[in-house]
C-alpha cells in the first residue's frame, strides 16, 4: 500500500564539505596521483609548511622540556591541523586522481 508521504528534503548544513577552491585561492596543488595535496603554490602555502615544519622540529627536540607524550600529543595536533588546512586549501579539493586529470 503507498502512502502520500512528502519527499524528505535535506536538512540545511548536510552537506558539511566546504566548496574547492578554485585555482585564485588555492595554496596547494592536487597530487597527481592518490589523495591529497603536493607543492604549494602560494606563497601561503609555503609559509604554512615552513612553519609546520619550524613547529614540529621544535616540538621533537628534547631540549624542549615537555614530556616525552606531550610532544607526541602536540605534534598529531599540529599534523591534525596542517591537514585540515591543506585540504581546505588544495585546488580541486582532495580526491582519488589516477593521472588523468
Amino acid at each position: 500500500m503507498a502512502t502520500n508521504r512528502p519527499a524528505r528534503q535535506a536538512r540545511p548544513g548536510a552537506n558539511r564539505r566546504p566548496p574547492a577552491p578554485d585555482d585564485a585561492e588555492a595554496w596547494f596543488a592536487p597530487k597527481r596521483h592518490g589523495i591529497g595535496a603536493g607543492l604549494p603554490l602560494r606563497w601561503q602555502g609555503w609559509g604554512l609548511l615552513a612553519a609546520f615544519l619550524l613547529a614540529v622540529t621544535g616540538l621533537a627536540m628534547p631540549a624542549n622540556g615537555l614530556p616525552n607524550a606531550g610532544r607526541l600529543i602536540a605534534i598529531l595536533a599540529l599534523t591534525a591541523l596542517f591537514l585540515l588546512i591543506a585540504a581546505r586549501k588544495t585546488r580541486g579539493g582532495w580526491r582519488w586522481r589516477n593521472g588523468e586529470d
